[in-house]
């Protein structure tokens, strides 16, 4: 679990450096709401992702 939360910390200090400099003092506040943010989006986007449903069959 722990390398997860990193994984998407080091992906979200980029994200962070566009919106505040890194010597402010609340970086790491914004960088974890950042993280967060993209873990949701990731959640969310696997959870409505098309699965192999299959078609409705026609009925007459």
């Amino acid at each position: 679990m722990g390398w997860i939360a990193q994984l998407f910390l080091v992906l979200a200090a980029p994200i962070t450096a566009l919106l505040v400099t890194r010597d402010a003092i609340n970086f790491s506040v914004v960088q974890m709401i950042v993280a967060v943010i993209l873990f949701a989006s990731l959640v969310g986007v696997l959870a409505f992702w098309p699965r192999g449903r299959s078609k409705p069959t026609p009925t007459e």
